[in-house]
């Protein structure tokens, strides 16, 4: 068991190493995607101060954003160039298009989103149609949240869990959800400069 233990201590420390190291100055490394009234002063925000902690770059809004700013103009171009998004599902998340509209601008950017179901199941997910928004917008942010409902992501309850070890585990997944995706940017560049001689690149590797 203290074997174990060590491993996975030793395993989070060579990440977040290889992270802070790698890391290319970005405006935007890690962008949390939430329902503020539900987790602005709970998982989101403290997920940010954790990720920040780490010299990870991330966006949260209340935190990411002055008085003044446009919502739409800092929002959009964030997650558009982020690596990886965090979208944390709360029990009212489904009420806020904007919380929506994030989730399918992620989704339609392929970004790797990780999952937090924060006090709400998968289930219990579903976008609800007032008759506000266009029939095709309506099918847009469905798709997304479908999408996302069927991704491999964490759960928590507030009520029971342990917030250490849920922060833990949420950082580790972020920082494990970069490396890889700064590994694949680096082998499809690799790829793209040396289209024709693939043997020979591997050969002097």
């Amino acid at each position: 068991m203290q074997r174990a233990a060590a491993t996975k201590t030793m395993f989070r420390q060579i990440l977040r190493q290889q992270i802070q190291l790698r890391t290319i100055s970005r405006p935007c490394d890690v962008f949390i995607n939430h329902r503020g009234i539900d987790t602005k002063r709970t998982v989101a925000g403290l997920l940010y101060d954790h990720l920040t902690k780490l010299n990870l770059h991330a966006f949260l809004d209340s935190k990411s954003m002055k008085p003044g700013d446009r919502l739409f103009e800092k929002i959009d171009p964030a997650i558009r160039e982020c690596k990886v998004g965090v979208a944390v599902f709360s029990p009212r998340y489904c009420e806020s298009y904007f919380c929506l509209h994030e989730l399918s601008l992620m989704m339609e950017s392929k970004k790797r989103v990780i999952p937090i179901f924060y006090d709400v199941k998968p289930s219990e997910l579903r976008v609800l149609d007032n008759g506000s928004c266009p029939t095709n917008e309506v099918q847009r942010i469905t798709r997304a949240l479908e999408e996302a409902k069927y991704t491999v992501g964490l759960t928590f309850d507030s009520a029971k869990g342990d917030w250490s070890d849920f922060l833990r585990k949420a950082s580790d997944a972020v920082l494990k959800s970069l490396l890889e995706e700064e590994e694949g940017a680096g082998r499809a560049l690799q790829k793209h400069k040396f289209p024709q001689y693939p043997m020979v690149l591997r050969g002097r590797i």
